[in-house]
C-alpha cells in the first residue's frame, strides 16, 4: 500500500501538495513542449486580465484569496517579463492597475488554446472515473468546511476532547 494512502487525513496536506507539484509540473512541460514561455504559476492573474483589464492588485488579492503582497511579487516578475504594465490609479494615487502589456496580449492568444485542452483533459477524466468527477465538488466543500470552521480550530476540539477522555480513564 503506498505510504501516503496507508496515512489517510495525516498525509492529506503531502498528497495534495504531491498533486499539486504534478499538475503544474506536467502543465507547463505542455507549454514548453508547445513552445510558449508561460508558467502555470502564472495562470491565475493572466486569467483575470483575460476576462477585465485594468484591474487593481487589491482586486487581484481578493479574488484569488491570497495576500497583497503575494500578487504584488507576481505581478513584479510579470512586469520585469514585460508581459503586465501598472499603473498608478486616477482616483487614488496607491492603487496600482495592471494590464497585459503587448507581450503579454500576444501570449495570452498562444496559451488559450492550452487552457481549452487543460479543460477538455479533465472534462475526459471526469467521465473516466467518478471518483474523478467529484474531486471538485470534494474540494469546493472542503475549502467551505475551513472557511466556516478554521482546521486548527478543528484540531485544538479535538485534541480537548482526547484530554479529556484519557483523564476519564
Amino acid at each position: 500500500m503506498d505510504f501516503y494512502h496507508s496515512l489517510g487525513p495525516l498525509m492529506l496536506g503531502s498528497r495534495l501538495r504531491r498533486t499539486s507539484e504534478y499538475f503544474i509540473a506536467e502543465i507547463n512541460k505542455v507549454y514548453h513542449e508547445q513552445g510558449i514561455v508561460f508558467d502555470a504559476s502564472w495562470f491565475p492573474v493572466f486569467y483575470i486580465l483575460s476576462e477585465k483589464q485594468p484591474v487593481s492588485i487589491k482586486e487581484i488579492a481578493g479574488r484569488l484569496q491570497v495576500s497583497h503582497s503575494a500578487i504584488s511579487q507576481l505581478v513584479g516578475n510579470l512586469k520585469r517579463k514585460q508581459l503586465v504594465d501598472t499603473e498608478v490609479s486616477g482616483e487614488d494615487a496607491r492603487r496600482q492597475l495592471v494590464r497585459l502589456s503587448p507581450k503579454g496580449q500576444e501570449l495570452l492568444q498562444r496559451i488559450t488554446p492550452v487552457w481549452t485542452a487543460i479543460s477538455a483533459a479533465f472534462s475526459q477524466l471526469a467521465h473516466e472515473n467518478v471518483q474523478t468527477e467529484t474531486l471538485f465538488q470534494g474540494i469546493a466543500a472542503l475549502e467551505q468546511a475551513f472557511t466556516e470552521t478554521a482546521l486548527s480550530d478543528r484540531i485544538t476540539k479535538s485534541l480537548h476532547v482526547c484530554a479529556s477522555h484519557t483523564r476519564s480513564l
